[in-house]
């Protein structure tokens, strides 16, 4: 009887010793592999499994979006961020820019004065190489014959017209931007290209949430871990701890991220007044996500990109056609009609044509590094104070809704290795 009770209190020493370490290190591990699994890989990693390729199309749907497999066949991993990042950009948009604003009142913020000042800045020193381009392409013989008198008046009244040309574009931009950008699919679009922005964006925004994640794996382990002992201890069967495991392994998880969440308001309990940790940081969450925003989003060079080349560029080199011909008639001013003479009103027509298409080569104004910087501040200043004011069941949205759908996966994750740590705890130690 005596021997029994000294292996009994042996048994539960070991385990009173091993088990909380092996579940705080579990906890931390799980935990830790779950925030990597998220952002890491970018592009999908596997191997091919044979026969499922064939399988994949009767799969579940809900199955066949988890990021470990793809329509190849193969068997890998791709971190779930990167994985859903279009919709995720599309959560961002529906849930906090479009909150902050429209992308008329983005490019307010950009200030279109300013923008057409910058224009004609960068366009004045072309000017001359524009026009002689344009007409040398259009009717060589006519620009050989024109006297130099003539050219010159040319270029006068051309520079001349530029300040209202610009103004002209700036406005019409700003009237019609709506049509011109389709904001939502600019962002999708842009983070479709960069899918490592999304992580950058995601991991600065909740890199104290993140890392509280990690922590809170061990912290909690740890005594979920002592009161397995007294489980394990009550019920001495193989499987009671690989059980135990898989619940504190979801457990975890599952606590871990409710409490980055929710409450959603302040809540008092007691003397403890307790808020999600995200929404305690409402205000400088906010700066991260603005200044991200206006530095990689939607900044003067993306805009401009998306009106010349996006979708719906055609609507805006039409815009801009309709926008300069007069402005081209008013700048030729009083030889118009000896070109007209001269060339015919087909030819002219054509060259009016033309230099209303060639201002559209000025968008490299828009590639300005110091002057996007200098406009990008304005956007930065516009969606922190915004942000600042959404409620605050808005504001969790803004990262909860990005991995609200895949968290499943992760408590699943946290699960299968408390599963495998118990199972190895056992293989060790025997208890």
């Amino acid at each position: 009887m005596h021997l029994v009770a000294l292996e009994w209190n042996r048994h539960f020493v070991v385990a009173l010793v091993t088990i909380p370490l092996f579940t705080g290190a579990i906890g931390y591990v799980t935990n830790w592999s779950g925030v990597l699994m998220l952002f890491r890989p970018i592009s999908f990693h596997g191997r091919r499994v044979p026969g499922l390729k064939l399988l994949y199309p009767y799969l579940p749907r809900r199955v066949q979006v988890i990021p470990a497999i793809d329509k190849g066949g193969r068997f890998g991993w791709q971190g779930i961020v990167p994985s859903r990042v279009d919709k995720m950009a599309s959560i961002s948009v529906d849930k906090a820019l479009a909150k902050v604003g429209s992308i008329a009142d983005f490019y307010r913020q950009l200030e279109p004065d300013k923008i057409a000042d910058h224009l004609v800045a960068t366009a004045r020193p072309e000017i001359r190489q524009v026009v002689e381009r344009i007409v040398r392409r259009e009717h060589p013989q006519l620009w050989h014959d024109l006297p130099p008198s003539l050219k010159e008046a040319v270029f006068v009244r051309v520079e001349e017209e530029l300040p209202a040309i610009a103004r002209a574009i700036t406005e019409e931009v700003g009237e019609h931007i709506d049509q011109l950008i389709d904001a939502k699919l600019m962002v999708i679009a842009y983070f479709e290209k960069h899918p490592e922005m999304m992580n950058a964006m995601l991991q600065q925004v909740g890199r104290k949430e993140l890392r509280f994640i990690q922590n809170f794996g061990f912290y909690l382990g740890v005594p979920l871990g002592i009161v397995m002992v007294f489980v394990v201890q009550a019920f001495p069967y193989w499987w009671v701890l690989p059980l135990g495991g898989v619940a504190i392994g979801y457990v975890v998880n599952y606590l871990g991220i409710t409490m980055i969440f929710e409450p959603v308001r302040p809540r008092r309990i007691g003397s403890v007044t307790v808020q999600g940790l995200f929404l305690k940081r409402q205000d400088e969450v906010s700066d991260v996500f603005a200044r991200m925003i206006a530095d990689e989003v939607i900044n003067l060079r993306n805009v401009g990109r998306e009106l010349l080349y996006g979708p719906r560029s055609d609507r805006t080199r039409q815009m801009l056609e309709d926008t300069i011909r007069p402005a081209v008639d008013r700048a030729i001013g009083p030889v118009q009609g000896a070109l007209r003479v001269a060339i015919g009103t087909r030819e002219y027509d054509r060259i009016r044509a033309s230099m209303a298409l060639e201002a559209t080569d000025f968008a490299s104004a828009f590639d300005d590094e110091a002057f996007g910087h200098e406009q990008s501040e304005k956007i930065y200043d516009f969606v922190a104070r915004q942000m600042r004011k959404l409620p605050a069941d808005e504001f969790s949205e803004l990262l909860r809704s990005a991995v609200k759908q895949d968290e499943w996966l992760l408590f699943l994750h946290g699960a299968v290795l408390g599963f495998g740590a118990g199972l190895l705890h056992l293989a060790i130690f025997g208890v």
